[in-house]
């Protein structure tokens, strides 16, 4: 994408096609044929990224530069805290999978031709905890027995939500990749540690302020010890987080003892 957003946000550069029938066929191809004309890549300065071939069980899309994929997930209206996906068992493996892709989640005003909203969520961020089993299907479904899953897009930290497109405006792409560069040490973190790490990032989030104590992340003790029972040290493991993320660069420690700061 060049310098010239007059046309970031429009769906409108392609019609649908006669091939595709239903509502769901054209709106992807829509979806689809936007970022292919539009998107750019996060990870790298690449700013093209190629649709993979169609049926590609993996993703959507893989930049020819850095090799980084990514699915793509659009739908009406503002983008729900909870996402439809796949397989159950698919989901399983490709969270296991060293290429599950990224994911781009659109929102879009088919009526006016319009893109409201676009984030991408990095790899990095998927873990077990976001994804929830559906029911199975019934016996008298046309694929009975057939379990589903869903994306808890409401429970990755604000972190790993990160705007391109936001109420229609776009957000520079020094901007993206910078905040996609801030959490790439989570890539380095396996997925049982990397889930405290996430977890306590939400906890700093659910403060709303840039600046925090010590005492203020205490204050999600509650939650943090719902979501690990197992654990009776929630404290001291909030503790050695927050080191993590200093350590790291997604904090930094505050001009007074106890104090913190996001660095972002």
């Amino acid at each position: 994408m060049g310098d010239d957003t007059s046309s970031w946000c429009s769906l409108g550069f392609a019609e649908p096609s006669a091939v595709y029938r239903s509502g769901t066929q054209q709106a992807r191809h829509l979806t689809e044929g936007w970022m292919a004309e539009h998107g750019f890549c996060p990870a790298c300065p690449a700013d093209r990224l190629p649709p993979l071939p169609n049926n590609t069980r993996v993703g959507d899309f893989r930049c020819a530069d850095c090799g980084e994929e990514y699915e793509l997930k659009a739908g009406k209206g503002p983008i729900a805290g909870v996402l439809p996906a796949g397989a159950w068992g698919a989901m399983q493996q490709r969270l296991a999978a060293a290429n599950n892709p990224s994911l781009f989640v659109m929102g879009y005003d088919r009526a006016a031709h319009r893109v409201c909203d676009l984030i991408v969520v990095p790899r990095h961020f998927f873990i077990g905890a976001i994804i929830r089993p559906r029911p199975p299907l019934g016996p008298n479904a046309r694929r009975a027995g057939w379990q589903g899953c869903t994306i808890r897009l409401k429970d990755v930290p604000a972190a790993g939500r990160i705007p391109l497109i936001r109420a229609g405006v776009p957000v520079p792409q020094a901007e993206v990749r910078a905040r996609w560069r801030s959490t790439l040490f989570l890539r380095e973190t396996a997925a049982p540690a990397r889930g405290w790490l996430l977890a306590v990032m939400k906890a700093v989030e659910a403060v709303g302020r840039d600046a925090f104590t010590l005492e203020d992340v205490y204050a999600q003790e509650a939650t943090l010890a719902a979501l690990y029972p197992g654990n009776r040290n929630v404290r001291p493991k909030i503790r050695q987080q927050l080191q993590v993320l200093r350590d790291r660069g997604w904090l930094a420690f505050g001009e007074r003892r106890g104090t913190y700061r996001l660095t972002l």
